[in-house]
């Protein structure tokens, strides 16, 4: 059975490109479209009507942050707000006039920045800097201030920060984006090839007239079919799974405390759920087009349902519920836990059950998936 499929995979060009090709330039397009990390040197506006030194000097210190980047100075807001309109900006900062007087007169100043969120990363960011420069304008001047009247430097830094923040970012400090969101897109992508693969495979043999063949060439056991069939599959998706582990872990040397056991364990259960939800959805629908559709939605799905872009605990009751029909949850719960912050594999084990319950499902179906390729007739 396994030479036999391995005989398909060989005269259908598709299955190469859904297996082999696609996933390796998905890996490779959001890898790399990413490698920097976080964005950097997005352009921002300047609208300075003081026009100070010390005006000047916030806006060359906001230029010297690593993710903004001055491209452009204006003289008024609505200036600077048809450039953000127009995308030449993301953000600008404006600086009225009398600012450094109202400053050193102790008379507090205000002073505006003006961001676009509809790009969350570059509005999240540009307004960490432009919030930033404008906490540290104001101790500047500050400190200068208090010099003068005769304060010690112990004083000014109780004054100017009472509460001293010690923050740690576990397991990912540079707030790297690729760690984020490559290990979630990349996974869900080939678990979309696995399911839509196993579906057209099976869907294949009913439409081409080849499913009565199949089925006695097995003996008529549906699954000795079934193994002889997923079986290249799974080798072969096996290897494009561990490849792109070994690519982001071992060469761009994504952070995985958690150990190359669990990376193990958590592509087998990857490429085995996919599998057998792929199976489960034809045996309920022995249709190619339904269950492709079908698994098509579902696997888009995924990546909303995953928790990584918005955390499941602050989905609705329901929505958290719905989350645990989706094998990209537990993906990913699992790489968390136990990979990314290296808590132990007890810690993730209903997840793990999860996973495995998934590629358990095709044995509900066996006898209505035999059925189907025995008497059902394709229909167009």
């Amino acid at each position: 059975m396994a030479l036999r499929e391995c005989a398909i995979l060989k005269s259908t060009p598709i299955y190469w490109f859904c297996m082999v090709v696609f996933p390796m330039l998905t890996m490779i397009f959001f890898t790399s479209l990413m490698h920097e990390g976080q964005p950097q040197d997005m352009p921002v506006g300047i609208v300075d009507l003081d026009n100070t030194s010390t005006s000047r000097k916030l806006t060359r210190n906001l230029d010297a942050f690593q993710t903004s980047r001055v491209v452009a100075r204006y003289t008024s807001v609505s200036e600077a707000r048809t450039a953000i309109q127009r995308n030449e900006i993301y953000a600008f900062l404006y600086i009225p006039k009398g600012t450094t007087d109202k400053m050193l007169a102790s008379r507090q100043p205000k002073i505006s920045f003006y961001y676009s969120l509809t790009s969350l990363t570059s509005g999240a960011l540009l307004f960490r800097d432009l919030k930033t420069i404008s906490t540290l304008g104001g101790a500047a001047v500050g400190q200068a201030t208090m010099t003068a009247r005769g304060y010690t430097p112990e004083q000014i830094r109780t004054f100017l920060q009472p509460i001293t923040i010690d923050l740690h970012q576990i397991s990912n400090p540079w707030t790297n984006y690729n760690i984020y969101l490559s290990t979630m897109l990349v996974p869900g992508v080939i678990m979309l090839f696995i399911m839509l693969i196993t579906v057209y495979s099976i869907g294949t043999e009913l439409k081409f007239g080849r499913s009565r063949r199949w089925i006695q060439t097995a003996g008529s056991n549906i699954a000795v079919a079934l193994a002889g069939k997923m079986l290249p599959q799974t080798l072969i998706f096996l290897s494009i799974t561990y490849g792109y582990m070994y690519y982001v872990f071992g060469i761009l040397d994504f952070p995985h405390p958690g150990g190359t056991s669990n990376i193990l364990l958590l592509g087998l259960l990857s490429v085995l759920a996919p599998q057998g939800f792929g199976l489960f959805i034809f045996g309920l629908m022995p249709s190619l087009r339904l269950s492709m559709s079908t698994c098509s939605l579902w696997a888009v799905l995924s990546f909303s349902m995953a928790g990584s872009a918005f955390p499941i605990m602050a989905m609705d009751a329901p929505l958290q519920s719905l989350s645990w029909l989706f094998p990209m949850h537990h993906y990913f719960m699992i790489y968390q836990i136990t990979i990314f912050n290296a808590f132990p594999l007890a810690d993730a084990w209903l997840h793990a059950v999860a996973l495995i319950a998934f590629a358990m499902l095709p044995v509900t179906v066996l006898e209505k998936l035999k059925n189907a390729m025995i008497n059902y007739v394709y229909i167009p």
